[in-house]
């Protein structure tokens, strides 16, 4: 049995329960963890560059808001969510509609969407800021050493 399986995501406040959050691989668990889900969510959108520019910067203000509160479980919510823009604002710039794959599971052809294009470059520069901050990643390795 996994974490996933294991935690009752509906009912923990990892705020209040930080010993309970795992950081998982890339995006995992982004729509799960609340408070931060709740608070992050509203925020998250790349339809275009401008809506991009606006949501990875309020987005990266949260992240700089929970690093000042000394909240990990909010940084790296906020680190998800902005790796997440980048790589949904990707596959749409790649694939009409989205979709990556047609009814019979095979990969549809790329059509480069450039609009879609720079609003995953516009994630993808402040996620590179996120992942790559010192504190953050001193903040992660401590818990990841305490709680797994």
């Amino acid at each position: 049995m996994g974490y996933y399986d294991t935690i009752d995501f509906e009912n923990t406040d990892f705020r209040k329960e930080p010993h309970k959050y795992k950081v998982g691989r890339g995006e995992q668990g982004v729509l799960m963890v609340e408070p931060y889900k709740a608070e992050i969510l509203p925020n998250w959108r790349f339809k275009t560059p401008d809506i991009a520019k606006e949501s990875a910067d309020t987005i990266y203000e949260q992240f700089c808001t929970y690093k000042k509160q000394d909240d990990f479980v909010g940084m790296d919510m906020a680190r998800k969510f902005l790796q997440m823009g980048y790589t949904r604002a990707r596959r749409y710039a790649n694939y009409p509609g989205g979709k990556k794959y047609n009814k019979d599971g095979d990969i549809n052809e790329r059509d480069i969407d450039e609009t879609k294009a720079r609003s995953a470059e516009i994630f993808q520069e402040k996620w590179i800021l996120v992942r790559e901050d010192e504190e953050y990643l001193e903040k992660k390795k401590a818990h990841q050493k305490k709680f797994g």
